[in-house]
């Protein structure tokens, strides 16, 4: 992977503290920051990463985002004594001040600031900063939820002025609303907020009615606020994985953006005492991968909250280590959004889609708004009512308790590729051939099954080679590879039989018409996902999908929309052990969009991916190695409304399917036939 990810943390923002007696304080603590940088240290992770020094904000940098009346007020902080201290944070909410919290607060700010200097001139292509204190509360003229300078904020009015980024993105996958985030930003459609939240129907802090899914921003800005609040603790990762599927990357890749911010909140994962969520560490993996091929990979987190100290270093490993280009683990409890009679993550889902019809041509064909009496506005769920003091207790203790993520170990070979006599292999690939003699029951096997020609050594060869390479994938000994072979069809349906007879599950998909191999039975082995403009004569089932859309490959929008909300939801439910993608000749993809599948495709089977294109394809070798060893996929611009007929195409898919892949829901159960349109 080009370039490199910068780490920016100093220790100096750990020498502040809650100096009194404040229940609603005292979990935010020195600590959260060192146990972070600590993991990172003793895991290897750090001294992989690009050391970029912190600095202070100016005045300049805050006055972009505050108010100087505010900011004139912090700055007489480190001369209160304890009792003004007191006094001065009771005229804010959930804050404490300390002597040394507005250098910490500059510390912060700058050290934002100085990621976004690092990634928009091209020192590193990604990057995390640790910062104390947090920044997505803190508002115009008040300090806020731990926060006093909201340091993403100030990084997104900077990165426009200073250079001059067009559109901004704000993932906020802290556990809270970043409300002084959204009033910033709410009237501006070059930055779009995108925050979900524990909100408990407003019970939960900040307890604002803004915070809903119904606030999508103002005036010009009308769409480029999106919240999905969650209205009951216990989410999961698969509650996360179905939004950013449904709601986050669809609007992301509609709006294009040139730079990426994450208020990095882990508050979001298991055993948080705020969150109460039971989303695994290794989630944040995923969530890190699928947003890293927007802007061109120029990609910013920033540490937000996190108050167990057990998950909160664990997830800030799993992030980084997804952003030095590491395969991400497998994913684990993908076991749909819909579990239960009733789904509050589904009905968020379906809230949010639809209050965002609108402004999107992505969710345009979204179901309507559920009926009054259940929406996530009006419900009072009698459960709710029902539950006992005990029964929150045993449930918080039991969120407590989950495994360490496994450790990621990335293969010494990341790229291989089989290629034939004169096509020059790839900058960062390894040349693959069979270095052993083929087993001779092997050979006869492929000769016999595959070979139109027996004598066919060119072909013979490319076979074994290809078989041993899925063994070494295997073993993890090779991440992924490329191939071009003379006949697509034919080593297709080769390295399925042989993938499916090695290996639990292959997931493939086929970018064009070719012919593919239709297993006579549905054993799970295989699942198949096709990409044509052509009727399939096969019959569509559980694990066989054909996607026919009206321009095939070659409607950039329409093709990405099928990616994010059909491919990805099945992929990641279906866990597979190898993914095997297949380019069939003139299929009319462009390369960009070529890549971003690539891209993301990597984030299932801990990155095995096996690519096939035919001989009359090299000029596509390039483009394909560079995704495959972890670049960034070009930016394709804002995407224009997609085929009509190929969006309803889709929403017919998605709703035949939901009753097998969970994943794919988008509405509530019981919202009274609440159909996509």
């Amino acid at each position: 992977m080009k370039m490199g990810t910068a780490l920016i943390y100093d220790e100096e923002m750990t020498n502040y503290k809650l100096l009194w007696v404040d229940p609603a304080c005292k979990i935010e603590v020195p600590e959260r920051l060192t146990v972070s940088h600590e993991a990172l240290v003793k895991s290897g992770l750090a001294e992989r990463c690009v050391s970029v020094p912190v600095r202070e904000a100016t005045e300049a940098d805050i006055l972009l985002v505050h108010s100087e009346e505010y900011l004139e007020a912090v700055k007489k902080t480190p001369f209160m004594t304890l009792e003004d201290l007191k006094e001065f944070t009771l005229q804010y909410g959930d804050v404490y001040f300390h002597p040394n919290i507005y250098h910490c607060a500059k510390l912060a700010a700058g050290a934002t600031l100085q990621l976004v200097d690092s990634v928009m001139t091209g020192k590193v292509r990604n990057g995390m900063a640790l910062v104390r204190p947090p920044g997505h509360h803190s508002m115009r003229s008040a300090a806020n939820g731990f926060c006093v300078f909201n340091n993403v904020a100030i990084a997104a009015r900077y990165a426009k002025q200073k250079h001059g980024a067009k559109r901004v993105l704000i993932v906020d996958w802290d556990v809270h609303h970043g409300q002084g985030v959204q009033y910033c930003f709410e009237d501006d459609p070059s930055v779009l907020y995108f925050s979900w939240h524990r909100y408990e129907h407003q019970k939960f802090w900040p307890n604002l009615k803004e915070s809903d899914y119904d606030s999508v921003g103002k005036g010009k800005g009308a769409g480029f606020n999106v919240n999905v609040p969650w209205n009951k603790v216990g989410m999961k990762n698969n509650d996360y994985l179905s939004v950013f599927c449904h709601v986050l990357l669809p609007v992301a890749y509609e709006f294009c953006p040139d730079l990426v911010l994450v208020c990095a909140g882990f508050d979001s994962a298991i055993g948080d005492p705020e969150g109460e969520m039971c989303a695994s560490p290794d989630i944040f993996a995923h969530l890190t991968h699928l947003l890293m091929n927007l802007a061109g990979g120029k990609l910013c987190a920033v540490l937000e909250g996190g108050y167990n100290l057990t998950s909160l270093p664990q997830s800030v490993c799993q992030t980084v280590q997804t952003l030095l280009g590491d395969p991400a683990p497998l994913p684990v409890n993908l076991d749909g959004p819909c579990q239960r009679s009733f789904s509050p993550a589904l009905e968020s889902l379906h809230c949010v889609r639809s209050a965002h019809r609108p402004y999107w041509s992505c969710l345009k064909h979204a179901a309507e708004l559920p009926n009054s009496d259940i929406s996530t506005k009006r419900i009072k769920l009698a459960e709710e009512e029902e539950k006992t003091e005990k029964e929150i207790e045993e449930k918080s203790v039991e969120a407590k308790v989950w495994p360490e993520p496994p450790k990621r170990v990335a293969p010494p070979v990341r790229t291989a590729a089989i290629l034939p006599n004169g096509v020059a292999c790839p900058d960062g690939c390894k040349c693959f051939s069979s270095s052993e003699d083929p087993d001779p029951v092997i050979v006869n096997k492929l000769r016999e099954s595959f070979l139109k020609n027996a004598d066919d050594s060119d072909a013979l060869t490319t076979l074994s080679s290809l078989t041993a390479l899925i063994e070494q994938m295997e073993k993890n000994e090779i991440c992924n590879g490329l191939a071009l072979v003379r006949d697509v069809s034919m080593v297709m349906d080769c390295v399925v039989q042989q993938a499916a007879a090695a290996l639990k599950r292959v997931l493939v998909v086929c970018v064009g018409d070719v012919v593919v191999p239709c297993p006579s039975k549905e054993d799970g082995k295989t699942l198949l996902v096709q990409f044509s403009n052509k009727a399939s004569v096969e019959q569509q089932r559980k694990y066989h999908v054909p996607v026919c859309l009206k321009k095939g490959c070659s409607d950039v929008s329409g093709f990405i929309q099928a990616v994010l909300g059909l491919l990805l939801p099945l992929g990641y439910e279906y866990d597979p052990s190898l993914v095997l993608l297949v380019r069939a000749p003139d299929s009319g993809l462009s390369d960009s969009a070529w890549q971003h599948l690539t891209g993301l495709l990597q984030g299932l089977a801990q990155g095995h991916t096996l690519v096939l294109m035919q001989e009359g394809e090299k000029a596509c070798v390039a483009p394909t190695a560079s995704s495959l060893l972890g670049d960034a996929a070009p930016c394709l611009g804002q995407l224009h409304t997609s085929v009509p007929e190929d969006a309803e195409t889709l929403e017919r898919l998605r709703q035949t399917l939901q009753v097998d892949w969970k994943l794919l829901q988008t509405t509530a159960p019981q919202t009274g036939g609440g159909e996509e349109r």
